[in-house]
């Protein structure tokens, strides 16, 4: 990733290769993500969190110090069926207030191939911040057609154990692992 992240800091911020890291906000409107999870051997049961916010700040000289934030409110999940989402916000799972909120840092990047990166952060989940690994794809870094600014896109992917979290409730009924994948857009800060 430090190649791609490299690679991606040249082609967002233009031709001067010693600027100072530059700040690249998330498209809320084309930045998703979604789990799932294994429903008693019966279903593969998803979710799905869009309109967040977040930021990607890509630093030319040391891509390795490049950093990612993202946040948003629990209650903000989408679950495609009512009940669902008031059982998931309940005391079986977060207990969830209004202002109750998820986040993720990154604390490192690790390059492994020429668009492929190991992220290591901080996920607070439940008000329980635990170590997490994303597998992070860049898709494109480019010119924005439409928007007529540098642009870029990744996808990420994670497997996370409710438990964990303190959201291990019918475990193992309802699988303790869940599948998480991220796809965002960011485009670069005015």
């Amino acid at each position: 990733m430090k190649t791609v992240l490299f690679a991606a800091a040249f082609a967002l911020a233009g031709t001067n290769a010693y600027a100072a890291p530059e700040k690249y906000m998330l498209d809320a409107s084309h930045s998703q993500i979604v789990f799932k999870y294994n429903h008693i051997g019966f279903s593969t049961t998803y979710g799905m969190f869009s309109g967040f916010e977040g930021e990607v700040m890509f630093d030319q000289e040391d891509p390795s110090a490049s950093r990612v934030s993202v946040s948003m409110p629990a209650k903000s999940m989408i679950t495609g069926w009512e009940k669902r989402l008031g059982h998931f916000m309940s005391p079986d799972f977060f207990d969830a207030s209004d202002d109750e909120m998820i986040s993720f840092t990154s604390t490192g990047i690790e390059v492994t191939g020429d668009n492929t990166a190991i992220i290591t952060g901080d996920l607070t989940l439940n008000d329980v911040t635990k170590s997490v690994v994303l597998y992070a794809v860049l898709n494109k870094a480019d010119q924005h057609p439409m928007a007529g600014k540098a642009w870029a896109g990744f996808d990420a992917t994670a497997t996370l154990l409710r438990s964990d979290f303190g959201l291990g409730a019918f475990a193992p009924a309802v699988s303790d692992e869940v599948e998480v994948m991220i796809s965002i857009e960011a485009a670069k800060a005015e």
